[in-house]
């Protein structure tokens, strides 16, 4: 009983991470741009399903209709306004990285400043499907379990999109080499900035699927920047399949240790597992070497 009341709660946990971490594999793993203002985007769209549950009585998943194509206007304009004339700059993939740390670390605070001024420094929080379902002898609520399954679902798309789609195929080739793409004719300009606004997409799912069960407010934004780094990083960057196990597998463990060791611990346990992986495997569980 012990095991299944770590085991579901932890795999549950680990869809939740696994969801806020899917944008940024494609925004970081494809398009190369360390996206440093992606947690207040995420916090951004749950502050946006607050407002439409709360104001208009929309639900929250209802609300995904209107959240997914915004974030991915807003995401694709920041790429081709300022974005992409940094990437075209850069002399190399290590300067183009510097490039968007220091833009995308000012946008950061225009989005946190903007939200800080609409609905102040609270914590907000609101209830949508939190009915407790009990499985195995273990109690979960079902906006949780929502979430998981959403992040399975998204992150099976994502993948056929990029292993069954020629459009995936050339976004995966300037993944693994953008000079290469460009010599066999792949547009990487225009397919970097679809990547980048498909990653703000699903950005905006996490942010409105996380708001129906998570407390937050408009200065966290870092905290779920720093999760999606270390998922992304430890499952292997761009790999849509290593993000997902990557996550699940650090649900399973925080939920571990916070159930048997001490709650205090689960950050601790979360960075030691993170350096764990990079010394065995230093490109991460599903990554490769560049050749």
């Amino acid at each position: 009983m012990l095991l299944v009341d770590i085991i579901l709660p932890g795999l549950v946990l680990g869809g939740m991470y696994a969801l806020i971490a899917l944008g940024l594999t494609l925004q970081y793993g494809v398009a190369r741009i360390m996206n440093l203002s992606y947690g207040e985007s995420l916090v951004a769209a749950a502050f946006g399903a607050f407002s439409l549950y709360g104001g208009l009585g929309l639900s929250p998943l209802a609300a995904l209709l209107l959240a997914v194509p915004v974030a991915m206007v807003l995401n694709w304009l920041l790429y081709r306004l300022l974005l992409e004339r940094l990437m075209r700059r850069g002399k190399d993939r290590g300067a183009q990285e510097i490039d968007s740390i220091l833009v995308t670390f000012g946008v950061l605070f225009v989005i946190q400043g903007a939200m800080l001024v609409t609905f102040g420094g609270q914590y907000y929080s609101y209830s949508y499907l939190s009915i407790p379902l009990t499985i195995m002898g273990s109690t979960l609520a079902v906006n949780r379990l929502v979430a998981l399954l959403f992040a399975a679902l998204v992150g099976g798309a994502v993948y056929l999109a990029l292993t069954r789609t020629r459009i995936g195929t050339a976004v995966r080739a300037i993944a693994v080499d953008a000079n290469a793409a460009r010599l066999v004719g792949i547009d990487v300009a225009a397919l970097s900035g679809l990547a980048f606004a498909f990653g703000g997409g699903l950005v905006a799912v996490g942010g409105v699927l996380i708001s129906m069960f998570l407390t937050f407010n408009a200065a966290m934004g870092v905290v779920f920047t720093m999760k999606a780094l270390v998922v992304v990083i430890m499952g292997g960057v761009g790999n849509v399949i290593g993000a997902l196990v990557a996550g699940l597998l650090l649900g399973v463990v925080e939920t571990a240790v916070a159930r048997l060791v001490d709650p205090g611990l689960t950050l601790a346990a979360t960075y030691a597992l993170f350096l764990g992986v990079l010394v065995i495997k230093p490109t991460g569980l599903f990554g490769r070497a560049a050749s």
